[in-house]
């Protein structure tokens, strides 16, 4: 177990901050007020902007702040080139900022029941930070430390070593996230982690997206296709009841693609629970090529499809943006955002019948996300 702790540390110390790699936008010298507006120092390391770029115009920034998606720049079916996604305007929001805009979350994401699990006989106890339960890993998790960075050719790797019982969790774990920029107008999420004790690891990416680009718009003409026949409902506290229900029937069946809005205002007893979708999808395996998820915002033409290697997806229809949220000039308003967090099921630390999300000493945890944009007339 020693080696295996020394083997994370050097890991981690072999990772380094840069920008001189052609394939990495150096923003100071791009953009140098909006890099100003990024840049600071935590501890000794620094916080800063990257930018990566494709052939067809796409831009996607980056910073190692929560390892976060800053702005995903995509053209329309006419060429035109917007940010699809909320964010800050300087890393102070990212500070502040409440809403998990585009950050890594973990070590566990999503809620875990009355911030409390046992593991090999043992109790463990968590922040209770989302009312009376645990939520993406606890307070002051990974989405507000600063990483290690490392660039790549057309990618760039973020790395953070998560000390044993941070936030209650045991084992020290060594995680990192590579995100590859295609020019099939994709961005590839690459996660990996070890541990040096048994603990619990489900991590996922919170970017919240609106497709017209305009951030004063909700997304509720966005039409929706997830590949799921079944979710898993939620008591009052948004914990999963260990249920998965049928989709056929309900407000949840977006197995054909439907309007966002179609049904996200229906009487249903999970609808009102949720204040409209705020829900995990138990994703049908699909055939190679497949998306699990295809999203449509039909005024400007883009489409975002999500193939995952995870056993669900988190669809949240940004119930809880109220206008506190501050950023691309405007107060984020009621369900301007939607998320598509893929991961393992909430609660799955209690849930005895839900994928298994423990990592063991020896044990690798892989998984992968691709977000990948495109147009339709």
């Amino acid at each position: 177990m020693k080696r295996l702790f020394a083997l994370l540390q050097l890991l981690l110390a072999g990772l380094t901050s840069c920008v001189d790699s052609p394939n990495l936008i150096d923003q100071t010298s791009a953009d140098p007020e909006r890099a100003k507006a990024f840049t600071d120092t935590i501890g000794d390391k620094q916080i800063r902007l990257y930018t990566l770029s494709n052939k067809n115009g796409m831009t996607v920034e980056f910073t190692n702040y929560g390892a976060t998606i800053v702005s995903i720049q995509v053209p329309d079916r006419d060429g035109k080139i917007e940010n699809v996604t909320l964010g800050y305007d300087s890393i102070q929001g990212y500070y502040n900022g409440s809403a998990y805009f585009g950050c890594v979350v973990g070590r566990y994401a999503n809620r875990i029941a009355k911030g409390k699990f046992t593991l090999d006989d043992k109790a463990y106890t968590l922040p209770q930070n989302n009312g009376v339960n645990s939520l993406h890993g606890g307070v002051g998790s990974i989405d507000k430390q600063p990483w290690d960075v490392q660039q790549g050719e057309g990618s760039i790797t973020f790395s953070i070593l998560i000390p044993d019982s941070a936030n209650g969790y045991p084992g020290a774990v060594q995680l990192s996230v590579a995100y590859t920029v295609r020019d099939d107008n994709s961005i590839v999420m690459d996660y990996n982690a070890v541990t040096d004790k048994t603990t619990h690891v489900n991590v996922t990416n919170h970017a919240y997206f609106n497709l017209s680009g305009d951030p004063t718009k909700t997304i509720l003409d966005h039409e929706l296709m997830i590949n799921a026949s079944a979710f898993t409902p939620v008591d009052s506290t948004l914990i999963p009841t260990g249920e998965l229900r049928e989709v056929k029937g309900t407000a949840f069946d977006f197995t054909t693609p439907k309007s966002i809005g179609k049904d996200i205002s229906s009487n249903e007893e999970q609808t009102i629970i949720g204040k409209g979708y705020d829900h995990n999808y138990v994703l049908n395996k699909t055939a190679a090529g497949e998306p699990s998820i295809v999203v449509i915002e039909k005024t400007s033409g883009r489409k975002l499809e999500v193939f995952t290697t995870e056993p669900g997806v988190q669809f949240y229809s940004g119930n809880f943006l109220d206008g506190s949220q501050l950023g691309r000039g405007t107060a984020y308003q009621y369900r301007t955002g939607l998320c598509l967090e893929t991961q393992h099921f909430p609660d799955s630390p209690n849930q005895p019948t839900f994928p298994s999300t423990v990592l063991k000493p020896g044990e690798k945890y892989s998984s992968q996300t691709i977000y990948k944009f495109s147009t339709v007339k």
